[in-house]
Order: C-alpha cells, then structure tokens, then sequence
C-alpha cells in the first residue's frame, strides 16, 4: 500500500516560554499544503527481518535512524503485523522548516494503521506520534490546527487557503533547530495567532510574526532577502516557516517562472488546501 506524506507551513510561530525538560511551549497555526514524498509498504512473504529503501533527495542519516524506520518500531511495540519492505521517495527537501521527516513518520503510523486494520484510534496515534517529534502529531489530522505545547496539543481550525497561489522557495542553507532556539528570548505574544487568521489575509503581514524570523535573518541574511522579494513580487502574505531555512508566500495570481527567479534554490509552487 502506498500513500503521499504531505509537507506543513506555520502560519505564525511564537517561541511562549522555556520547558522544565528542556523544550519550549509554542504557538502556531500548521497548515497543509501540496510538496509530498511518497511512502509504500510490502508484506514480505517470507516474513524476514523489515526492510528500507529509499531514493529521491539523499538524507544524511542510516536507515535505521530514518524516523520512517522509527516510528515502525514505535508501532511494533504495541501492535503485531507482518514484517514490510518499506520504500520512501523523498521529494520534501529537509532542514527546511515544512515537516518534511514528521510527515514521513506520522504517515508510516497510519499506513501501518490502514493496512493491516489495526483499529488504532487518532488520538491513539498522537499520543505515538509525539514521541517521534513536535511536529509528527499534526500530521495525522493533516488540515488546519492551532496548536500548543511543543506542537501536540491540537485544535482543529476552520481556514481554508485554496484560492491562493503558494510559493515555497528553499536556498542551500541548513538551520540548525538547536541553534535557531538558543537566540530566542520566549514571551507571550502580542496578538492572539488564533484572532489573527480568522481575519482578512491582507491584515497578517502586519500581525502575524515568526519568532525565530529575527535570529535566523541575522545569521543567514540570504533567507530575509528572499522574504522581501516575495512581497515586492505581490505576496499578500510571506514567512519563514518553522524554524527555516524555506520561505513561503501567498499570493493571488500565480507568480511564474520560479526556478529562473531563484536559481540555485528548491522551489516549488501550487494552490492552497
């Protein structure tokens, strides 16, 4: 069986506070949109140990750290199934702040899940899925939510972007999540992030801030130039999601020829969710 994790922008990110287990309580609003790897399973016959091939974008860790592989074993844990083959097209490029490895992860769960009819409930999976990383638990709702804590408490949302072109733009540059976290100073937000999306897109770009946008701008100068150039191209709305490096923009025509405009970059664009 196969199926085609999705990627996630942060429509807002506010750093609230530190954790006494050393994370930090956020708040943003995740929203799906349409860059997808593809993920497949196969029952082996002949019930040898699992397996796991992958191709497309190389990722820079051995198999049995690929989350894919971990949140297999997480499931074996609880539940009994038959050992797979696993293959992963990895088209989601990493480090780049759209949950390209938590999408991988949190859809191995309901893959498994659906193949073998193990009846595991939602929140049975989330509960799974935030062992495995803060954004895997979005990932098995899969549509708007304004989410708390490290990005498991999950409130279901009702935004819908779909007559809006996106663009996602992506330069060579990693931003280390540990790092990214160390500059910032947590305090509670200015405005409510929850108010701010139910009122008109126009109105975000003066409203809706990401917190790690300052830091990460400073250290990596290219990322905050590629913001800029988004809104001087029409964006109604640009960011940095997540924690970086990739740029988003939301638009209302569809802006051509992205790869030329930004050479040397992973690209991509399509219509909202």
């Amino acid at each position: 069986m196969i199926c085609f994790p999705n990627a996630k922008i942060n429509l807002g990110l506010n750093v609230v506070s530190k954790r006494s287990d050393g994370y930090h309580n956020l708040e943003t609003v995740f929203y799906p949109i349409n860059v997808k790897d593809a993920l497949e399973i196969i029952v082996k016959k002949d019930q040898s140990k699992d397996t796991f091939i992958e191709a497309g974008i190389k990722v820079d860790s051995p198999p049995e750290g690929n989350l894919v592989m971990k949140a297999l074993r997480l499931m074996r844990e609880y539940y009994d199934f038959p050992s797979v083959e696993v293959h992963l097209l990895k088209k989601i490029p990493f480090g780049a702040g759209i949950g390209g490895g938590s999408a991988d992860a949190s859809f191995m769960l309901k893959l498994l899940n659906k193949t073998f009819e193990l009846n595991v409930s939602d929140d049975e999976l989330i509960s799974l899925a935030v062992r495995l990383g803060a954004d895997c638990p979005f990932f098995i709702y899969n549509q708007p939510v304004f989410a708390r804590g490290i990005g498991e408490v999950l409130e279901k949302i009702s935004l819908s972007l779909k007559d809006f072109h996106f663009v996602l733009i992506k330069p060579d540059i990693h931003v280390s999540t540990k790092d990214a976290f160390s500059l910032i100073n947590p305090q509670l937000p200015k405005n409510s992030l929850k108010e701010i999306v139910e009122q008109p897109i126009c109105s975000w770009k003066d409203l809706m801030v990401n917190d790690f946008e300052k830091s990460v701008f400073t250290k990596y100068p290219i990322i905050g130039e590629i913001k800029d150039d988004l809104y001087k191209r029409g964006a109604v709305y640009a960011s940095m999601s997540g924690s970086g490096s990739s740029v988003f923009g939301i638009f209302k025509e569809d802006l051509k020829d992205i790869e030329s405009l930004y050479s040397g970059c992973f690209t991509w664009t399509g219509l909202g969710l």
